[in-house]
């Protein structure tokens, strides 16, 4: 039987197997795939800019940021915050029962929360960068002329792309229609439901300046 990490060189060791297969049970097919394919499009990138794994980069840590990075969006993952900040969490909490270094650990959970970050994460660590440039390429195919032919032609017909956007899409704005505290002022989740969803009740920035400091000269 075809094994995933052997026909794409992913980075083999018992927690990145641990961390796919976490992934893939609490997840769906869809959001599996696009996780693996934003590790795929991360190195690549890395690789088009000169980085190489092992010595410019940790590429264990690339990997088990790429493939939790919306673990925010699942049910085990949903929580309080915005999904970033939520996976992030959720991610750290894994790795590290699994034994994996608190400095490394640490590094995940900043990839993840920044990871759609636009103009930030991108001046971070390669782990953290890679993993903003890989969800990007995916999601919106940012950069995505970068990537080698046969690299997307491999990893779409093994890790299909299932309407995987939208799935996204969907969860972010349901799981903040529920929790507004879920889409904070000025944050990506925001403004996906200022998009989709126009009729919901946001804060606005004109009203927390007028009512801040209320009574005060």
């Amino acid at each position: 039987m075809s094994d995933h990490f052997t026909d794409f060189a992913l980075p083999d060791t018992d927690l990145t197997r641990r961390s796919y297969e976490f992934v893939r049970q609490i997840s769906s097919t869809a959001l599996l795939n696009h996780s693996v394919r934003t590790f795929l499009f991360g190195r690549a990138a890395g690789e088009a800019a000169g980085l190489k794994p092992g010595a410019d980069y940790d590429e264990e840590v690339l990997f088990l940021a790429s493939v939790l990075h919306d673990a925010g969006l699942t049910e085990r993952g949903d929580g309080d915050q915005r999904f970033e900040v939520d996976g992030a969490d959720l991610a750290r909490a894994f790795v590290t029962e699994q034994g994996l270094a608190d400095d490394r650990a640490q590094l995940v959970w900043e990839a993840i929360a920044l990871h759609t970050s636009v103009g930030i994460a991108s001046r971070m660590r390669p782990e953290i960068a890679l993993t903003h440039a890989g969800a990007g390429m995916d999601v919106i195919g940012l950069g995505v002329e970068t990537l080698p032919a046969d690299l997307t032609d491999r990893a779409h017909a093994a890790f299909p792309r299932l309407d995987g956007g939208t799935c996204l899409t969907d969860t972010i704005v349901g799981q903040a229609v529920r929790n507004p505290a879920k889409a904070p002022l000025g944050s990506f989740p925001a403004e996906i439901v200022r998009q989709e969803r126009p009729d919901a009740p946001v804060l606005a920035w004109r009203d927390l300046i007028a009512t801040a400091w209320q009574g005060v000269a």
